[in-house]
């Protein structure tokens, strides 16, 4: 197996070479790690996502501070008198310091403005923003006490700020307006959708003035990059230079770029070897009766985005269409479901619930269901070994920024086998163009696909697979990271050069 090229180390060395005087100071509303109190003791847990898995090897390697709403019922007893906790907590390398927020304030900033306007109006999944004043301030508030904690963070010295995500849009603006020699960075997880979309924000002009607070926005894929872009240009009295992705706003310069986020190859690669995950899947082939079959994947957050009843309907239209490997296959859906308090969210839930009934219902027979529901928090040898039984992995992704699953699929598969059927509107698809790439909406074609993963011959499954973990395994977290940072810290010092014009 050939080493990669961007390793844990090479990141050490770029940092230590642009960082310098710096101080990198991260912020987000998940914290990397969430405090419990299990039986009177202290425990800790690292929280699914891309955020947490991209961002934290980064600060592991700069020692800065991450800043983060602490929303772990054991946090309170975790820090010290100035909200601080030394992380990881077995090998501490840097500070998390966490924000409070009140109930009211978790509901207006985050179930309100952010996951219930912000998500639906930059996810196209066809379920409609709800823009409520009363969030809106709220989230205006939250932005605000991130702010107030960032600034006493850095207390006037060198410092580099790198936000994540579009629960702090107004961020950037707030610490830009406090102190002009702050570096500013963001990176998007989601998409960015076209203007025609955003638009149909009330407050479109605040949330664009926040970003474009920042020396540098990040977005996964080109297209989201260009959507911004038109965005302001059709929005803001400011400059927009398409042919170098930068805006000139207020007498600042933004740089626009694409950075595709990925995952730890290395050390998935090394766990998926582990004598844990054979012990587990022997486990679960016995528990979920998985012996002789053929076994397809799901694993998401139950979100609306992730085509979960579109990739159900394609299962049950499959059987139909088959018949002969009824008894054979069996899918098994993973997740955790998040978001309880948004209605869309206890709708999809309701419509997983009855694709589930309708089409285990039809096609169960004996001891086998076509489609096995593990709607829970699972543990990361489960998911492990899921992922290593799986002989196809689905994700179908309505609109997605990039979906790691895909990668973290691929990254396991140190057997070189296994098939990726990938939905063209996730990110990973620019990347993975070995996977059998198929429309979630088109049932039929979905359907095909499924039957064309279960019959396809080893040799094809080794040959895309090998291509697959080339690609992931030379563009991994490292890398993405490096090339963030670097883009961060010298685009930051070429757009404050004093120039003629734009």
């Amino acid at each position: 197996m050939t080493a990669p090229t961007w390793t844990r180390e090479s990141l050490q060395r770029i940092v230590k070479r642009e960082i310098g005087d710096y101080r990198l100071i991260v912020v987000s509303n998940r914290q990397p790690y969430i405090h419990e109190m299990v039986e009177g003791r202290l425990r800790y847990a690292v929280p699914s996502g891309g955020v947490t898995a991209a961002i934290d090897p980064l600060m592991q390697e700069c020692g800065g501070t991450w800043i983060a709403y602490g929303g772990g019922k054991g946090d309170w007893y975790a820090v010290d008198d100035k909200n601080r906790i030394q992380v990881p907590p077995d090998d501490p390398a840097y500070t998390l310091r966490l924000v409070w927020l009140t109930e009211e304030e978790e509901r207006g900033y985050y179930y309100g403005f952010s996951n219930s306007a912000l998500w639906p109006l930059c996810h196209n999944a066809y379920t409609e923003p709800v823009f409520d004043a009363r969030d809106w301030e709220t989230y205006k508030a939250v932005n605000q006490e991130f702010a107030r904690h960032v600034l006493d963070e850095i207390g006037g010295r060198p410092a580099a700020v790198f936000t994540q995500d579009y629960h702090l849009a107004l961020l950037p603006r707030l610490i830009r307006d406090a102190d002009p020699d702050i570096i500013t960075g963001q990176f998007w997880h989601i998409p960015w959708p076209n203007h025609e979309i955003f638009r149909i924000c009330p407050w479109q002009d605040e949330l664009l003035d926040g970003l474009l607070g920042n020396d540098m926005l990040g977005f996964h894929i080109g297209d989201h990059c260009t959507n911004f872009l038109d965005t302001v240009d059709r929005t803001m009295d400011g400059q927009v230079d398409f042919d170098y992705s930068l805006v000139n706003y207020r007498g600042d310069r933004t740089l626009v770029r694409p950075f595709p986020i990925s995952v730890d190859f290395e050390q998935i690669d090394e766990d998926a070897r582990s004598g844990y995950v054979t012990e587990e899947m022997e486990r679960l082939s016995d528990e979920l009766n998985l012996g002789g079959m053929l076994v397809g994947l799901g694993i998401d957050r139950i979100d609306y985005t992730k085509g979960i009843p579109h990739r159900f309907r394609a299962i049950g239209r499959f059987l139909e269409k088959h018949p002969e490997y009824i008894g054979k296959v069996v899918f098994v859906q993973a997740g955790v479901f998040s978001r309880s308090e948004v209605d869309a969210y206890q709708q999809l839930a309701q419509q997983i619930d009855q694709l589930l009934e309708e089409v285990n219902g039809r096609f169960s027979q004996g001891g086998w269901r076509p489609i096995i529901y593990m709607p829970s928090d699972l543990p990361n040898v489960t998911l492990m070994a899921l992922r290593r039984l799986a002989r196809f992995c689905v994700v179908s992704s309505l609109h997605d920024g990039m979906n790691l699953v895909a990668k973290e699929y691929v990254a396991s598969r140190f057997d070189e086998d296994g098939v990726l059927i990938l939905s063209p509107f996730a990110g990973a698809a620019q990347e993975l163009t070995d996977a059998l790439i198929v429309n979630p909406y088109a049932t039929e074609g979905f359907a095909d696909a499924i039957l064309e993963a279960v019959e396809m011959p080893h040799e094809e499954r080794h040959s895309r697979m090998v291509q697959m973990r080339n690609i992931v395994r030379e563009n991994n977290i490292y890398k993405w990271a490096a090339l963030l940072l670097v883009d961060l810290v010298q685009g930051a010092r070429r757009a404050r050069r004093p120039v003629s014009g734009f």
